[in-house]
């Protein structure tokens, strides 16, 4: 297995398209490299097809999803077992992350979870001060906490310039999910 020598904390955020699809292919990445990957879903339920593609490399990405976000379309308060979801999750990313045997984490969807109070900033903010030296963390999602961002390494910012959601187009398997 190869393992970095140091590892970065990396943030992708912002109201535009492509912050799952960026860690995703950063795992798939670290893969090709000998590197192990865990990706956690925060707030998603569906059967995204990424989830289908990355069986194929099992032997070194594991992905689990983790809380739905029916909540959000309702627009309702997140239920305390939602809440409670993605407090497990968070926990379970952080022992996995401190275990040695992997290089890189993914949070997908965490940052959101600050702003529909799932989670607090200071939860996930604990888990990265844990993150050791040699492992990769990768936090997606709106609305990051620009406490977050400061802890971060690399900030990337997606910007939606335009999107075919305006004109009515809804998600398309194999794209959007």
């Amino acid at each position: 297995m190869g393992k970095l020598n140091k590892g970065f904390i990396q943030v992708y955020t912002g109201n535009g398209k492509g912050k799952t699809t960026a860690a995703i292919g950063q795992a798939v990445r670290a893969a090709g490299a000998g590197l192990n990957s865990y990706i956690i879903q925060f707030m998603k339920e569906y059967p995204y097809s990424e989830l289908i593609a990355l069986r194929a490399l099992s032997d070194r990405i594991t992905i689990e999803q983790k809380g739905g976000d029916d909540f959000v379309y309702k627009k309702e308060l997140p239920s305390e077992e939602e809440k409670m979801k993605a407090r497990d999750a968070l926990k379970k990313a952080a022992g996995l992350m401190l275990s040695g045997n992997l290089d890189l984490i993914i949070l997908d969807e965490v940052l959101v979870t600050v702003y529909f109070k799932l989670l607090a900033a200071d939860e996930i903010i604990s888990v990265i001060k844990k993150k050791p030296p040699e492992v990769e963390l990768i936090l997606t999602g709106r609305y990051c906490p620009e406490e977050i961002i400061e802890l971060a390494d690399l900030v990337t910012e997606m910007k939606e310039i335009k999107h075919y959601y305006t004109k009515g187009i809804l998600s398309r398997k194999g794209i959007e999910s």
